[in-house]
């Protein structure tokens, strides 16, 4: 029996695990199983691969995407300069890290990019937003992040956000669980009257499926797309990679 898993803290509503369990029954694979391990610290996450000797691969979600790296034998390059992990991968070789999360964002977003969305405001300043800033540069598109916790000249604070600003990116990606499900009213708190039809707005949020956040940018009439599609691409993603003989 081949194990796969999802660690993170707290893990109380997990996409993944439905979403694996269900890809099992449905594609009749008898012989994997997924499992959550809600670590409450990355000190555990070495005691994981001891107590389960099958543990193939693991995904990785907030807020160990950053903290894992250290744990790792190799890491692709992706991983290596995007500085974040949310797939790991158990060979002969150690452990290899991944991120999938690169994939999804820039599969997703692609089909809403417009000529005039050459500037971006990225909220939050964690691991998904480290993901989300890779796919940016990637594309040639500048971006700023905004954070509760301003530093540098890339970094604003929400309350930096005015109409200035907005007139210049955008668009704006989510990468914060505020909005959330249960806290479904919670939602970044930027100046959503300025928004207007030139806007995007991604929400790597899923569950709502639309967040407070996506619903002010549909009412200023702004082209937005949550991240249930994001989800399903990292996760086949995953699997392709733990199934992968060449990796």
């Amino acid at each position: 029996m081949r194990h796969f898993g999802l660690i993170g803290y707290p893990l109380g509503h997990s996409f993944s695990q439905r979403y694996f369990s269900a890809k099992f029954e449905r594609e009749g694979i008898r012989d994997c199983t997924y499992h959550l391990f809600p670590i409450p610290s990355i000190d555990g996450f070495s005691g994981l691969w001891e107590t389960y000797p099958d543990l193939v691969g693991i995904n990785v979600t907030i807020p160990y995407k950053e903290q894992v790296m250290m744990f790792l034998d190799h890491c692709s390059m992706v991983v290596a300069e995007s500085g974040a992990c949310n797939c790991v991968k158990r060979t002969s070789a150690g452990l290899t890290g991944y991120n999938t999360d690169v994939v999804g964002f820039e599969r997703t977003l692609e089909p809403g990019l417009q000529p005039w969305h050459e500037c971006a405001l990225i909220l939050g300043t964690g691991g998904a937003a480290k993901a989300v800033a890779y796919v940016l540069r990637r594309k040639g598109i500048g971006y700023r992040f905004v954070s509760r916790y301003p530093g540098g000249e890339d970094t604003l604070s929400y309350e930096m956000v005015d109409g200035g600003i907005l007139s210049d990116h955008h668009l704006i990606i989510n990468t914060t669980p505020l909005g959330m499900s249960p806290q479904v009213d919670a939602m970044p708190d930027l100046p959503y009257h300025l928004l207007g039809t030139r806007h995007y707005l991604f929400d790597l949020v899923y569950n709502p499926s639309e967040t407070a956040f996506l619903r002010e940018g549909v009412a200023r009439g702004a082209r937005v797309c949550n991240g249930a599609d994001m989800l399903v691409i990292q996760a086949e993603e995953s699997w392709r990679i733990w199934n992968d003989p060449e990796l």
